[in-house]
């Protein structure tokens, strides 16, 4: 009996999502057919399918395994010792990555199929919900350590500071020539004003 080396089937199933992640990028949801993601994955029809029983079942994909990614990098940054930084550093590399042109394009695709998939819609919320929770996990930790403004409840802060990731697709989509690096040193500021502590006149 033939033995399936994990790694190697990881390794491949990976190679197929990246390229299934270009093909909709750029021709989008409805026009990327079976047959584009084989010719950009190299691969036939036959192996596609041994990973992926459908088109919608690879672009789901590409979505499960960021959450997935983004969980990993949420628990870890939660039991750091700095919060406040992991936060910052999150966001930043959050906005860096859905904000590049390919990225925001499929970001913009999924918005559009879950305005007519139902079970789709659900699992960006649930994604959405996922990053805001652990988001706020992260400002919670850093209000306790006294680092950020303890006056805006850490699940209201997390989602304006998620938000701010929302913009970074908009301003991506609208200005293909968005210079990123600038932007995510703008982002970083403005988080930093956002949420540092407030003097109190009685220096408390």
């Amino acid at each position: 009996m033939r033995t399936v080396d994990p790694a190697k089937h990881a390794a491949k199933r990976r190679a197929i999502v990246d390229a299934a992640a270009g093909c909709f990028a750029e021709k989008g949801f409805e026009r990327t057919t079976t047959a584009d993601i084989c010719r950009a994955a190299g691969i036939s029809s036959g192996s596609l399918f041994h990973y992926f029983p459908s088109k919608r079942a690879v672009f789901t994909a590409i979505f499960t395994d960021d959450a997935a990614e983004t969980a990993e990098r949420l628990e870890t940054a939660a039991k750091a010792e700095d919060p406040l930084a992991e936060l910052l550093d999150i966001v930043v590399e959050q906005a860096g990555q859905v904000a590049q042109p390919g990225v925001a394009r499929i970001v913009l695709e999924a918005a559009a199929q879950a305005a007519r998939d139902d079970e789709f819609a659900q699992l960006i919320h649930r994604n959405d919900s996922a990053l805001r929770d652990g988001l706020a996990v992260l400002v919670g930790r850093a209000e306790d350590a006294g680092l950020i403004d303890p006056g805006v409840p850490a699940h209201a802060a997390a989602g304006w500071v998620a938000g701010l990731i929302d913009a970074m697709i908009s301003r991506a989509g609208l200005d293909p020539g968005l210079d990123l690096a600038a932007e995510q040193a703008i982002l970083r500021t403005i988080l930093i004003r956002f949420l540092r502590p407030v003097s109190r006149p009685d220096g408390g």
